[in-house]
């Protein structure tokens, strides 16, 4: 089989177990390269599927779950228009259709213009019209989250949704830069403190996952550049835990003028 007919495979097989919600056949040595390749396939299905990019999520941007998950650094993914919502800070999400579901507190951006690549954090943050909390829900379609770094990429970067909070004009923010790395985040099921973070475990700033990602999409012309309105979600300030019917999730974060976020999973 040559590797554009097993990249086209493995793609049709990722959209089916997505649409059966079962277990993926993406194999274990799959290439990093080539699993971007894949996630590009999925990317064009889906788009003659009706979707739209809505901007792009950062994972593995937290150094502690590289070991966990034996992967070597941050990756990149596709957000929809269908999976990014934006109703406000208390929302109910249905877990119908996932697959080991975990939920991630991040940090999101929405763009005014594109960065360079190697810009200097004032000058992606120039970039940058609005900052937000939000929420990534997550899942697996390798069972028991065993996967290799290229199955995470080809598993559509292990998205499920993106919610995000209140956005707040970076003009408005007092010394965005140093609260950025600096504010703290802690995370709550049911009203039990589950973990906790900083600006500073995301690659000590999410500006620093924005410029993974201008770097990594500079470095490959194939893929769709980034886009001026596009929503840049960076990465999980805590591990990414686990999620059921009936629990209720929620943030508290000081440090950084935005709002905590609350979810109830159905």
């Amino acid at each position: 089989m040559s590797t554009d007919a097993r990249i086209l495979v493995i793609a049709e097989d990722m959209i089916a177990a997505h649409a059966q919600v079962r277990a993926c056949t993406c194999p274990s040595d799959l290439s990093l390269e080539d699993a971007y390749d894949v996630a590009f396939e999925i990317f064009r299905m889906r788009l003659g599927a009706g979707l739209r990019l809505a901007g792009r999520k950062i994972g593995m941007t937290n150094p502690r779950m590289w070991a966990q998950y034996a992967i070597a650094g941050p990756l990149w993914g596709y957000v929809y228009n269908r999976s990014l919502r934006t109703e406000g800070t208390d929302i109910a999400y249905p877990l119908a259709g996932l697959l080991e579901p975990k939920i991630e507190p991040e940090i999101v951006f929405g763009l005014r213009a594109v960065p360079s690549p190697g810009a200097a954090h004032e000058e992606l943050l120039a970039c940058i019209d609005w900052i937000a909390h939000g929420f990534e829900i997550v899942h697996s379609h390798v069972p028991g989250w065993g996967f290799t770094a290229a199955q995470a990429v080809a598993d559509f970067g292990l998205h499920a949704s993106l919610l995000v909070g209140t956005r707040v004009p970076v003009v408005r923010m007092r010394d965005p830069l140093r609260a950025l790395r600096e504010f703290r985040v802690s995370l709550y099921c049911n009203d039990e403190e589950r973990d906790h973070g900083t600006g500073a475990s995301v690659l000590d700033s999410p500006l620093n996952a924005l410029d993974f990602l201008v770097k990594a999409l500079a470095e490959a012309p194939q893929y769709p550049p980034l886009q001026p309105w596009e929503v840049i979600t960076t990465g999980t300030l805590t591990s990414a835990l686990p999620v059921a019917r009936g629990e209720t999730w929620h943030t508290r974060i000081q440090g950084i003028e935005l709002d905590g976020m609350r979810v109830r999973f159905e």
